[in-house]
């Protein structure tokens, strides 16, 4: 992401899109420009099962968060090649992180707070770059936003189970071992907590997190206890317990957003908020 191409970028418009150079080959960026003064600035990585997201369908919802949070979004693109399993991604996620907060001037504004956000699969990639950035030593986060996140790679939680029980969600079930099956080629990658970070042993000093679980959800457990986890290990944790919806055939109908939202309420609270002291 060069500062040419992000010069070509029209300030005025409110969905452009950039190319920059990934961990492993080039990578494509939305970038979701917001109307406020002092905007947020968010990464946010789309449901998608780790390797084909599918931006189109998540653009409403995206421009939702960003008209209702005041953040400027950038969202990523994920390569679509079989070589680009674990850790690619994560390493690929990083990367945008970094680019995002070299170049956050010219994105929203040289004070904009930078947070992490996704959605399933996406939810995997921001808890697991919040864990990299710590590692790291950079780029430091100002919140972490998982929308019922992909934890598991052993799918061993409670309600990952029962789902493969119910016909209402055994889809749903399957789809997740199929996206973990392409990602985590390696078994013995599941275990790995960047893989997996409801198994990380080392889980303090991490940033904020807002974590949303849905009832009746296959992945309800694997939020809650990540939630818990964070608290455990000293970190300011929020969780969210919503209703559940009308329809869960699909990860389309369970990712659709409206401004009154309660999931897009909270977010607006927690990047909202001040900044929170360093946990104790």
């Amino acid at each position: 992401m060069s500062a040419l191409q992000l010069d070509h970028l029209d300030p005025q418009a409110p969905i452009s899109e950039v190319d920059c150079a990934g961990h492993s080959g080039p990578l494509r960026l939305r970038v979701y420009r917001s109307s406020a003064s002092k905007p947020a600035l968010l990464v946010f990585f789309a449901p998608g099962g780790f390797v084909a997201p599918d931006l189109d369908e998540a653009n409403a919802c995206l421009r939702v968060i960003s008209d209702v949070c005041g953040a400027t979004i950038v969202a990523p693109y994920y390569a679509e090649q079989p070589d680009r399993a674990f850790p690619a991604p994560v390493e690929d996620a990083h990367v945008v992180l970094s680019l995002a907060a070299q170049h956050r001037a010219k994105l929203a504004s040289r004070s904009a707070r930078l947070f992490v956000a996704g959605c399933e699969a996406g939810g995997n990639l921001a808890a697991v770059s919040a864990l990299v950035c710590r590692d790291r030593l950079g780029p430091a986060l100002a919140g972490q936003i998982l929308v019922t996140p992909m934890l598991d790679a052993s799918m061993g939680c409670g309600s990952m189970r029962c789902a493969a029980n119910d016909p209402a969600q055994r889809e749903l079930a399957q789809a997740a071992e199929a996206a973990y099956r392409r990602y985590l080629p390696n078994p013995g990658d599941r275990l790995h907590p960047y893989a997996s970070p409801l198994n990380a042993r080392r889980l303090s000093g991490l940033p904020p997190a807002l974590v949303f679980h849905t009832q009746g959800d296959p992945l309800t457990d694997e939020g809650r206890a990540y939630a818990a986890q964070l608290r455990e290990a000293g970190n300011l944790a929020h969780d969210v317990d919503l209703p559940p919806p009308d329809d869960l055939r699909d990860s389309a109908d369970r990712c659709e957003l409206t401004a009154d939202d309660p999931c897009v309420l909270a977010m607006k609270a927690f990047i909202a908020r001040p900044a929170d002291p360093p946990a104790g």
